[in-house]
């Protein structure tokens, strides 16, 4: 039988991410067993000193710390529904892409089985895991995160944000939600400047730092909604906003202006409720109270 550290660590699912996961580990010296669903994605790993499990239940047994990520939450169950009985008195880090919801039903299943868990949002790609500049957030079991602190900062700065499982999920999403609607401006951009013969690069070249100097103004968008003052003095009315001519001058080049309508409709529906005054941080009741 093999002899069982309070070190060693499963990680179920060898994905790009979870492949990532476990070559840190590895590199770190952790004494590490791996298991994926299809075969051939463990060479390089088995190679670097990891172990490969044959079955899923083997590898939850041969450790007290398990790590799994998978490809949606519907596939975590799959996987570890019927393994209840060896999960028992393990702790379990979910590190696979879930709803708020989805990983605080995650917790009430770990907490019936008596198992302590710990869920997480990965903050980067897989080549960034090691790296400086790679981020995963942490809720749900404090004890769990707290004895591991140091083996998950193996993968990237850790940071821990409650017992509420949803917390690291919902902190992630909000994140993301934010990159994407970003780099969904950039496109539109890109998209609007093409038909006048310029390319995505020098375009690129251009949006980064002018993208990187208006963050400076999330912390004063910030304080507005966080005092719920969208008439304070010094802010650019939503009047003022008015997003029409942008709209007009991406479809003259020929393309859809989506993205920027978007955002003019947030802006309409609270002008249209007699806000035209007030603050453009004001679209965040718009978002709020989705139109129906």
């Amino acid at each position: 039988m093999q002899e069982i550290h309070a070190t060693d660590v499963s990680v179920l699912g060898l994905g790009a991410m979870g492949s990532a996961l476990a070559g840190a580990l590895v590199k770190a010296g952790v004494r590490t067993t791996v298991w994926n669903r299809s075969t051939g994605r463990a060479a390089a790993l088995v190679a670097g000193g990891a172990r490969e499990a044959a079955t899923a239940a083997e590898a939850v047994r041969a450790s007290p710390l398990v790590v799994v990520c998978l490809f949606d939450h519907d596939s975590v169950h799959e996987v570890l529904d019927p393994l209840v009985g060896d999960l028992a008195g393990r702790k379990l880090v979910n590190l696979t892409t879930t709803t708020p919801d989805q990983s605080r039903e995650s917790a009430r299943w770990a907490a019936r089985a008596g198992i302590a868990y710990l869920d997480g949002g990965i903050m980067a790609v897989p080549s960034m895991i090691g790296q400086p500049g790679s981020s995963i957030l942490y809720s749900g079991s404090r004890e769990v995160f707290r004895e591991h602190t140091e083996l998950f900062d193996q993968w990237a700065t850790s940071t821990y944000y409650g017992e509420d499982a949803g917390l690291a999920s919902l902190y992630d999403f909000a994140l993301l939600s934010a990159m994407y609607v970003m780099f969904a401006g950039f496109m539109q951009g890109a998209a609007m400047l093409a038909p006048a013969g310029v390319p995505a690069s020098r375009f690129a070249a251009m949006a980064g730092p002018w993208l990187t100097a208006m963050t400076g103004e999330l912390a004063g968008y910030a304080e507005v909604i966080d005092g719920g003052d969208y008439a304070a003095p010094g802010q650019q009315s939503l009047t003022f906003s008015n997003l029409g001519l942008f709209i007009e001058a991406i479809t003259d080049q020929g393309v859809s202006a989506e993205p920027v309508a978007m955002v003019q409709r947030l802006i309409q529906r609270q002008v249209d409720a007699g806000h035209g005054t007030e603050g453009f941080a004001r679209i965040i009741e718009s978002l709020r109270s989705p139109a129906a």
